[in-house]
């Protein structure tokens, strides 16, 4: 196990240069990096990693520590961990490879804080496909705790990328070699931000709840259907709340490939705000629990931090109709069965 762990810690500092895609088509580069990963496969990690499109497993995603269907780093030899790797670099942006990388290491400390060395291992994270690449419709998984990435092409110009789950547990490690780090700072300190620049008309509506709930309304649900608006609609913002507003919820975009981000941006993000909603429940500093969400037509997004003493964050985002691709896969399926 210790071999394991040091291997896997060298990996992840080479991971953290992270490879640039500009000038490559996304889908490409996905396609590319996924078969390169499943031409290495034997016959046996093969039959773990591979499931169809219409498997139930597809929609059966989680953020909690455990088993799961699929390849996990600890089964992979260095030379397949640096191609998983690779192929989640071909989704993410820096920012979030960084951030993936970080919240995998945070693995470590809760080794430490816990003496808990089964729970908490960093090879514990999975690679799974459903489907075959460059077959589309085709997808795949990157899962372990706190982390959740899905990636479903429906054909091979779109990407979908949700359900996306991000998580931090420390929020912020108080103790130790990774003193200081705060992998989801930004989703914090902006939100914080925005909520204690609205004056005092802006914070009624805004703040839903004195205390915040113990976690993201949204869970792992399969499926999630449309919320109820909740909070201050965005377009009650004043021009650098607006301003602040945007920046806040680009960031989970910003953390996938510039073009899935700008194709998710404009579809979802009105230039004038109109249909979108900032609620927030719980204190207004980083003192004690607090939660705030994002919601349009369309999506939501979710950022709570109260377990652990406040210093335990999950995020989330989630698409009401097109979580998985389904809505581009029913599009998809009655084109091709049209008669």
């Amino acid at each position: 196990m210790r071999l394991i762990l040091r291997c896997f810690l060298a990996l992840g500092a080479t991971l953290l240069t992270v490879i640039s895609l500009r000038g490559h088509d996304s889908s490409t580069a996905m396609t590319t990096a996924a078969q390169k990963f499943i031409a290495t496969l034997d016959p046996v990690q093969r039959t773990r990693t591979m499931f169809s499109l219409m498997a139930p497993e597809r929609t059966h995603w989680s953020f909690v520590p455990g088993k799961r269907l699929g390849l996990p780093l600890k089964d992979m030899t260095l030379s397949q961990q640096e191609l998983a790797h690779s192929l989640l670099r071909s989704g993410l942006s820096q920012r979030g490879s960084l951030q993936a990388e970080t919240i995998i290491t945070l693995e470590n400390v809760l080794r430490e804080m816990e003496h808990d060395p089964i729970r908490r291992d960093p090879t514990l994270y999975y690679v799974t496909f459903f489907g075959e690449p460059a077959h589309p419709p085709w997808g795949w998984r990157f899962e372990g705790h706190h982390l959740s990435l899905n990636f479903t092409m429906p054909d091979a110009e779109h990407i979908v990328v949700t359900p996306s789950f991000f998580g931090s547990n420390p929020a912020e490690v108080r103790t130790g070699p990774q003193l200081g780090t705060r992998v989801l700072a930004a989703e914090e300190d902006l939100a914080i931000a925005l909520v204690n620049s609205l004056d005092a008309g802006q914070r009624e509506i805004a703040v839903i709840a004195a205390n915040a709930p113990h976690d993201i309304a949204t869970s792992n649900k399969a499926r999630v259907e449309p919320l109820s608006p909740m909070g201050l609609a965005a377009t009650a913002l004043t021009p650098a709340q607006r301003q602040q507003f945007r920046t806040l919820l680009q960031l989970y975009y910003d953390r996938y490939q510039s073009k899935i981000a700008a194709a998710e941006l404009a579809a979802t993000m009105p230039a004038n705000l109109d249909g979108l909603y900032f609620a927030w429940a719980g204190v207004l500093d980083r003192s004690a629990g607090h939660y705030y969400r994002i919601q349009g037509k369309t999506f939501v997004v979710e950022f709570d931090n109260t377990q652990n003493n406040a210093n335990h964050i999950h995020t989330a985002w989630r698409n009401f109709t097109g979580d998985f691709a389904r809505d581009r896969l029913a599009e998809h399926y009655a084109h091709d069965h049209t008669p």
